[in-house]
């Protein structure tokens, strides 16, 4: 049977990992280190088979101050890593891709700027270009998730595909870092109506959530982004994995 393709996030303010509760990263990783590329080889050492990255001083302040760590992280793995935040112009998109990232994540750019965003998938294509959906009560929220712009993620999903985009990144914020349960119906819902490829993202605090993704393959979601539940081992054997690794970057 085809397994869920679990993709740790590591969210970077500041040079730092950070957690993030309901979109806003205000919790260090002081359990394991504040070190991005630490975690990210911590990831691979667990066997993970890609890495969800997202930048929180570029979505923000449209700064590249980490863009030298995000590099260093593309290179310490060898593992697809794919890359969010911050991407505004076709010149970002060429400078991430060229940190080493292997896809680059689309939020805000896709409604404020459709003709760029079109131009930006007809240069590098959909395997390169993904874009992400973030949802308060159902309604799509841009600017690092703090504007309502008044579409459904439904309406909004089917725009993305129209465009072109084959994968998207589904986020409900008022489950993110909550690990109160993943919303699994909405992501299934954008995948039957427009047949793209769905990676959840937001609610999944345990094993048992884990379960239930894997069981919505069929309906179309392939990939689940966890953060916190994997930061603080809520699975089993994480903290036998823990012990074994302890020292492994020393």
């Amino acid at each position: 049977m085809q397994k869920i393709l679990v993709i740790p996030s590591i969210d970077i303010k500041d040079g730092k990992t950070v957690r993030v509760v309901q979109g806003i990263p205000e919790l260090n990783c002081t359990e394991y280190g504040n070190d991005p590329v630490e975690m990210a080889m911590l990831w691979r050492a667990e066997n993970a088979k890609c890495l969800h990255v997202v930048d929180f001083n570029a979505s923000w302040y449209h700064s590249h101050e980490n863009f030298e760590m995000i590099e260093e992280i593309c290179h310490s793995v060898i593992i697809p890593v794919q890359v969010a935040g911050g991407i505004r112009t076709m010149e970002d998109v060429s400078n991430v891709l060229g940190l080493g990232a292997t896809r680059v994540i689309i939020g805000t750019m896709a409604y404020e700027n459709p003709n760029e965003f079109g131009k930006i998938l007809e240069k590098y294509g959909a395997k390169k270009i993904s874009a992400a959906i973030d949802i308060i009560d159902n309604e799509v929220v841009i600017r690092s998730r703090k504007q309502r712009i008044g579409v459904t993620a439904l309406d909004y999903a089917i725009m993305l595909k129209e465009k072109g985009i084959e994968r998207i990144i589904v986020t409900d914020i008022s489950r993110n870092g909550m690990l109160s349960g993943p919303n699994i119906k909405l992501s299934k819902d954008i995948a039957e109506e427009t047949g793209a490829k769905i990676t959840l993202s937001g609610g999944v605090g345990n094993y048992k959530d884990l379960i239930q993704v894997q069981e919505a393959m069929n309906d179309g979601i392939d990939s689940v982004i966890i953060g916190r539940a994997l930061y603080e081992n809520k699975f089993p054997c994480q903290k036998i994995w823990r012990v074994a690794e302890s020292g492994i970057f020393n």
